[in-house]
C-alpha cells in the first residue's frame, strides 16, 4: 500500500488484483479520488479503504468501487440510474461509462458538494441529473434504466426500481441486514440473481429502505 501515492497507481493496483476491467480503469483514472473525500482524510485517499465523508455516510473503498463499475457491465449506450450520490466519486465514474446518470441523494447537503465534486474531477456534468429525494421510489421521469446500481444496503429490492428497469436491464444491489449484505445483480430479462460477494454498506433509508 505504501507505493501507492497517486490517483494511477491505486488504478494500477486494481488492475492488478482482479478488481476491473481496461474499460473501467481508463474511466477511473480520469477521476481522481482523493477529490471526493474530505481534507482531513486525503492522506488516505488512495488506500483500498471506505472514508467517511460525514452525515454517517462513506466513500466506498475503490475496489468496491470497480467491482460495481464493471460486474454491471455498463456501455456508452447506457441510462443509469445510481441511487446514492453521497460526494459523487462513484457518480463521475458512471458518467465516464454511460451516456446518461441520473443520481438520487436522500441527503440535501451532498446533492450541491457532489455537483461541485464532479464538475472539479471531469470538467462537465452535463450527462449527469442530480435529484434530491427517495431514492428508493426511484425516478419515474427518467425511466426507463438500462442499469441501475445501489450504493447502500437494502433489506429488499425497493419494488420502484425493479419496475423502472429496462426490459434488457440490470440492477446492483447490497442486500441483506445492517451489518452485512450481499451484493447481488438483478437480470430483469431473466429474473435471476447473481452473487458477486459479500459487503458491508450502510443503510439505504426512504421508503423501501431501513
Amino acid at each position: 500500500m505504501a507505493a501507492i501515492s497517486n490517483n494511477s497507481d491505486m488504478v494500477d493496483y486494481l488492475l492488478a488484483g482482479g478488481y476491473l476491467d481496461d474499460v473501467t480503469a481508463k474511466a477511473m483514472r480520469a477521476v481522481d479520488r482523493r477529490l471526493f473525500v474530505p481534507q482531513d482524510a486525503t492522506p488516505y485517499a488512495y488506500f483500498d479503504i471506505p472514508l467517511h465523508i460525514g452525515y454517517g455516510q462513506t466513500c466506498s473503498a475503490p475496489s468496491i468501487v470497480a467491482i460495481m463499475s464493471w460486474r454491471l457491465g455498463i456501455k456508452k449506450e447506457h441510462k443509469v440510474l445510481e441511487i446514492g450520490t453521497g460526494s459523487g466519486y462513484q457518480t463521475a465514474i458512471l458518467a465516464k461509462l454511460a451516456g446518461k446518470v441520473v443520481t438520487m441523494e436522500m441527503i440535501p447537503e451532498f446533492v450541491e458538494k457532489a455537483k461541485k465534486n464532479v464538475k472539479g474531477a471531469i470538467g462537465s456534468i452535463d450527462n449527469i441529473t442530480f435529484i434530491q429525494g427517495d431514492g428508493t421510489r426511484g425516478c419515474n421521469e427518467h425511466a426507463p434504466f438500462d442499469r441501475i446500481i445501489v450504493t447502500a444496503a437494502a433489506p429488499k429490492i425497493p419494488s420502484a426500481l425493479e419496475s423502472q428497469l429496462a426490459p434488457a436491464g440490470r440492477l446492483m444491489i447490497p442486500l441483506g441486514n445492517r451489518d452485512w449484505q450481499d451484493l447481488l445483480i438483478l437480470s430483469k430479462s431473466t429474473g435471476k440473481m447473481e452473487s458477486i460477494l459479500p459487503v458491508m454498506f450502510v443503510p439505504l433509508v426512504g421508503e423501501e429502505g431501513f
